[in-house]
């Protein structure tokens, strides 16, 4: 029997390791590859760099920073009064749930490096305190694209409602920190380390959205000196690239059911750029990122699925 797990453990670490050999050249091929074609088409990235600024400039900067700081500062002045555990979880579910992604992931490691928070519990609240602005899903998704705020409210409904109760399940799963540091704050400090603290996550979205931006202008535009691209695959790299863009493709080009379901898919499952901005302020507080992507792939299969069958 020992001998049978000795093999097993030494197979599959070698599994590990191969699947990390093809990763790292799989990496390394799309980086050369991205060079090469910003090297080839320079015009076109500026174009796509230039997308982003404003993207970021006039979309996100003037609501997430505001958001950011003052997130920030209810949690450093609130922390005295939600040193029960599952107080801390519901405060910082609704800080995410209104403030819209990275809001939650900022918070919750803001939450680790005060030690309110322990690293496996954050790990796991990364994934379930990841929710989308509501003015994004109602202005933008609902009335902007669809004319109908009713959609948009029936998804954040379902969505925050299968998210309260996870939060539910892990509380009574997860083993709690105690909070030996949860203290009264002056507001003077309070103010200015939420300030402080809110610029490098300000600089992490700003840099992936310019970056996946610029990255799709280039790669649609490289495309297209070959061959025109069909409206599907147009559709699939701009929601895994940048999930605005995908969205807006998918009310061009899709109606009705298949519309609806499109849009909430590209909802709950966001795109790289989003992810990357979690992951970037996920290792600034050491947070282990595997948890996310497994209860993202819950919230995939989930959230569309439970829409088709009570909405559709």
């Amino acid at each position: 029997m020992h001998i049978v797990s000795v093999a097993l453990a030494s197979t599959v670490d070698k599994i590990s390791k191969r699947a990390d050999r093809i990763i790292h050249f799989f990496t390394v091929f799309i980086c050369i590859t991205l060079l090469i074609l910003l090297l080839l088409f320079p015009g076109v990235a500026h174009e796509g760099t230039d997308l982003g600024v404003h993207l970021f400039m006039e979309a996100l900067f003037p609501y997430l920073l505001p958001y950011l700081i003052l997130t920030g500062w209810l949690l450093r002045m609130t922390a005295k009064h939600t040193a029960h555990p599952f107080l801390l979880y519901l405060k910082t579910y609704a800080i995410s749930a209104i403030g819209g992604f990275p809001t939650g992931a900022a918070s919750i490691v803001q939450l680790v490096k005060s030690e309110e928070l322990s690293k496996k519990e954050a790990a796991i609240l990364l994934g379930i305190c990841h929710c989308p602005s509501p003015l994004f899903v109602i202005g933008y998704v609902g009335l902007d694209l669809l004319g109908d705020a009713s959609i948009s409210w029936q998804y954040l409904i379902l969505l925050h409602s299968f998210s309260l109760l996870l939060l539910c399940i892990v509380y009574f799963y997860l083993p709690h920190k105690k909070n030996t540091r949860a203290s009264f704050i002056s507001t003077r400090n309070a103010f200015s380390n939420s300030v402080k603290d809110s610029m490098p996550t300000v600089f992490i979205v700003c840099a992936t959205i310019i970056f996946f931006t610029t990255i799709y202008t280039v790669i649609m535009h490289s495309m297209n000196q070959f061959f025109t691209l069909h409206e599907n695959v147009q559709i699939l790299f701009a929601a895994i690239l940048e999930m605005t863009n995908g969205l807006q493709l998918m009310n061009e080009y899709l109606v009705n059911d298949l519309l609806i379901i499109g849009l909430i898919t590209g909802l709950t499952a966001q795109s790289l750029s989003i992810h990357m901005q979690v992951l970037v302020i996920a290792k600034t507080g050491s947070v282990a990122f595997r948890p996310y992507i497994f209860m993202r792939l819950l919230y995939i299969i989930t959230i569309p699925v439970l829409y088709w069958l009570i909405f559709i």
